[in-house]
């Protein structure tokens, strides 16, 4: 059974960075099956940024130049960086498979921009 943690949230000032970290357990068949979505108040979750069937990085426009996607077969996990945060990237940021049928969902990891 496949399992997801998210981590590496907090509270960061607009301009700032975060990198988040997915820790993947259970047998998957590549790490390029996860992608990142956020949550924000009151809406559904979105699909953030994912791999191509080809292994390239996909974004949403909001993100694109900001954020980067990051495979670490050593530690099993998929990283988010996110640079130049907005206030409207706050949310809860969840990993997950970006189509088909997804696996149990982590608890997330919350991210808050201030000004």
């Amino acid at each position: 059974q496949v399992q997801l943690v998210e981590s590496g949230g907090g509270l960061v000032q607009a301009g700032g960075s975060l990198r988040l970290s997915c820790e993947v357990s259970g047998t998957i068949s590549s790490l390029d099956e996860i992608g990142w979505y956020r949550q924000m108040a009151g809406r559904s979750r979105e699909l953030v940024a994912r791999f191509s069937i080809l292994g390239d990085p996909i974004f949403v426009e909001d993100v694109r130049g900001r954020f980067a996607i990051f495979k670490d077969n050593t530690k099993n996990s998929v990283d988010l960086q996110m640079d130049n945060l907005k206030i409207e990237d706050t949310g809860v940021y969840y990993c997950n498979r970006p189509s088909g049928r997804v696996f149990a969902w982590g608890r997330g990891t919350q991210v808050t921009v201030s000004s």
